[in-house]
């Protein structure tokens, strides 16, 4: 079984874009705090300084909201920031069923 691997979301890179695609759309933090209803501008200056990242929900509202896909908003981390291969790890059929034969029976 191969064990497919993934970048991470670079989350700084993710928040500068977050900021320069609010700026070049022409609205304010203000104007994202009204959209989405939030009742301090935290989470926003959270988001665009890379501490956090926007719910899924969020992010999808955001992505509506600025008219471009939800990974368009994302950053993955550039290869040379990405995790080791983690090719050595053990995949899971491998810790839950050790000897090859003895995997669940299938029906029949």
């Amino acid at each position: 079984m191969e064990i497919k691997t993934y970048r991470s979301i670079d989350m700084a890179a993710t928040g500068r874009n977050i900021a320069r695609l609010r700026e070049s759309h022409g609205f304010s933090v203000a104007d994202f705090q009204r959209f989405f209803g939030f009742s301090a501008p935290q989470a926003i200056y959270k988001w665009q300084k890379g501490l956090t990242l926007p719910s899924t929900d969020n992010l999808y509202a955001l992505s509506d909201l600025l008219g471009v896909p939800m990974e368009d908003i994302l950053v993955p981390q550039s290869d040379d920031t990405t995790p080791p291969d983690e090719s050595h790890r053990t995949p899971c059929d491998s810790v839950f069923f050790p000897e090859s034969d003895a995997r669940p029976p299938t029906a029949a």
